[in-house]
């Protein structure tokens, strides 16, 4: 089915509002998801509502939450949101950064315990187009691990994602290196097994230990594996993730102690760097262009696919989706309506 994107933010507003969220919670929340879906990351676009509503039956998300500051030296700061929406007290945590950033220079956050804060690039977008530099490491915490380690075969692990955001120039989108360290985004699995597709070569392992593409392996007992980007590399940036947003940050860790009825939690660290104190304004624009030029000056190994950087794809899908409208499988479609007629929510014609 194919939708366009202001008729699924107002079925997802309305969705999250008559779960008891106020409106601006709600807008922000609908507006967060939908954004996904247009950047073309559908694992974190609105078919994320079967989740969020399942953890509010469960108690396990609490609407209109009042985050607690743990700490606030000025410069670095620490809250807990105690299970709200991620994706508004991520918001409010990043911009607390910017406003300490052009204060200092740099400010640093943790976020404890927020509700799943949905696409990390959006923060990073936040930053970059406040002229900042961003870095962002996130945990997950969300039941049974479901990310392999290096070599391994059991999971260790969730998508623990990581996002490094530069601002743009006068001729240049911000840079937005935005991604998880697992090979392919649990979320990704998931919107391929309600589409009935199969998974690239490389991403997924079943309980064997045998390589596959077929997603359904996450939704069988015994239950296979995602491997991790790159190997060693992304093994190893996992788990720093989960030790910066997890243990660092004080939130909760993807352990075998911690139970899998908790639903989703996030940790993460936010670093916000004023970089207008480590160079002057002008002479920095122009070596982002200048870069920026250079490695898409390189020869595309295909003709019909030219070389990008981080942030194009998401620049180009968004394009392509305003235009077009957004994909959305029958499966997870069917999982909206379903939700829709239990709230008594009417679709708009």
């Amino acid at each position: 089915m194919i939708i366009d994107h202001e008729k699924l933010l107002g079925l997802a507003n309305r969705i999250v509002t008559a779960g008891g969220s106020s409106p601006a919670e709600a807008a922000i929340v609908a507006g967060h998801l939908v954004e996904a879906n247009l950047r073309g990351h559908d694992s974190h676009g609105v078919g994320m509502l079967v989740a969020y509503v399942r953890d509010l039956d469960a108690g396990t998300l609490k609407i209109n939450q009042s985050l607690e500051i743990v700490s606030d030296t000025g410069t670095i700061s620490v809250w807990d949101a105690h299970a709200g929406y991620g994706q508004v007290v991520a918001r409010q945590a990043v911009e607390w950064a910017i406003e300490a950033a052009k204060k200092h220079g740099v400010a640093v956050n943790g976020l404890r315990n927020a509700h799943h804060i949905g696409r990390v690039g959006t923060y990073g977008e936040i930053a970059a187009r406040a002229g900042m530099v961003a870095l962002h490491f996130v945990n997950v915490a969300s039941g049974s691990p479901g990310v392999a380690p290096f070599r391994g075969r059991e999971g260790r692990f969730l998508t623990n994602p990581v996002c490094i955001a530069i601002p743009g120039t006068d001729n240049n989108e911000p840079i937005l290196l935005d991604f998880a360290t697992s090979r392919v985004a649990l979320g990704k699995v998931r919107v391929a097994h309600n589409a009935g597709k199969p998974m690239l070569d490389g991403a997924l392992l079943d309980h064997a230990g045998q390589p596959t593409t077929d997603p359904s392996v996450m939704y069988t007992e015994p239950r296979g594996v995602v491997l991790p980007f790159g190997e060693h590399k992304g093994s190893g940036l996992a788990l720093v993730c989960e030790l910066l947003a997890g243990a660092i940050v004080g939130s909760t860790s993807v352990t075998s102690s911690t139970p899998p009825e908790r639903g989703i939690l996030n940790g993460m660290l936010s670093i916000v760097i004023d970089p207008a104190r480590l160079s002057t304004r002008d002479s920095m624009m122009s070596e982002i262009d200048d870069m920026i030029s250079w490695v898409k000056s390189a020869k595309p190994a295909d003709p019909d696919l030219p070389v990008l950087v981080a942030g194009e794809p998401e620049q180009l899908a968004r394009a392509q989706r305003i235009a077009d409208g957004i994909e959305v499988d029958d499966t997870t479609w069917g999982q909206l309506m379903d939700i829709a007629e239990r709230y008594q929510i009417r679709l708009e014609s």
